[in-house]
């Protein structure tokens, strides 16, 4: 595991932590991306995630050229950066970032998974993490908050933001998934509307940080499946005929 990257030395004041949860208006991509698909490994133009993404830059106001994306792969890797990836790459097999870095911003890319912004704005550390049922039971959350209070952070400090999800009424899953996950995750074991099991992630990862002694857990309430402004890979695979479809993004950056 890739250490945090070192501190110079401490914040001389706390920073001030900005995030920002993107949806699918704003953008340049074609159907079925449109518009605001900042995925550069779904299929969409790479011409038009490139420009999607320098438009987040813009708008957000992290400026062009200092972005950081991640190549997920649903595991608990979690690497330290100080510096931009280049347009149209991404921080590769990783699914969770930190830096100490102001003005970098982190980007975490979801369709249906917990996108994890955390902050402590004291230390001057950030993290981003992407969390779905396999990293989420495996702790990608305990893993990130490993890696920022290695950056300097103190988890009493830390502040986190769970983006929008597939909610626990919509994600549902055979029983013994259902039970092997809250085995690992406790309280992530729902039922879904038509009364299946189903996983409620944010509600583990909720309770597995605040065990964990986070400062504050905060919930964005929407459902990836059910709101048409979000892209949602579940909603987009159960069309007839199923198709492809974007993904948002998390954004978390400093300043001064």
């Amino acid at each position: 595991m890739p250490p945090a990257p070192s501190r110079s030395g401490p914040a001389t004041r706390p920073v001030r932590i900005r995030r920002v949860l993107t949806t699918r208006a704003g953008g340049v991509s074609r159907p079925p991306y449109d518009s605001f698909n900042l995925g550069a490994a779904v299929g969409d133009d790479p011409a038009a995630v490139v420009a999607n993404r320098s438009r987040l830059a813009e708008v957000s106001g992290v400026g062009r050229g200092n972005l950081v994306f991640m190549d997920q792969v649903h595991g608990t890797r979690v690497r330290g950066v100080d510096r931009p990836t280049p347009p149209n790459t991404s921080v590769t097999a990783t699914d969770g970032l930190v830096t100490t870095t102001v003005g970098l911003g982190l980007a975490v890319l979801v369709a249906d998974c917990v996108p994890v912004l955390a902050g402590d704005p004291v230390a001057a550390v950030i993290g981003v993490a992407h969390a779905g049922r396999k990293g989420a039971a495996a702790g990608i959350g305990r893993e990130l908050l490993e890696q920022m209070v290695a950056a300097g952070a103190e988890v009493g400090r830390v502040e986190v933001l769970l983006g929008p999800a597939v909610c626990g009424s919509c994600y549902e899953v055979p029983a013994a998934m259902r039970d092997e996950v809250e085995a690992a995750l406790p309280g992530s074991a729902t039922t879904s509307t038509r009364g299946t099991p189903a996983l409620d992630l944010r509600a583990g990862m909720s309770a597995q940080l605040r065990s964990a002694g986070v400062a504050g857990v905060r919930t964005d309430p929407r459902c990836t499946v059910t709101d048409p402004a979000l892209f949602s890979h579940r909603r987009a695979t159960a069309e007839r005929p199923p198709r492809p479809t974007g993904r948002l993004a998390g954004l978390i950056w400093m300043e001064r």
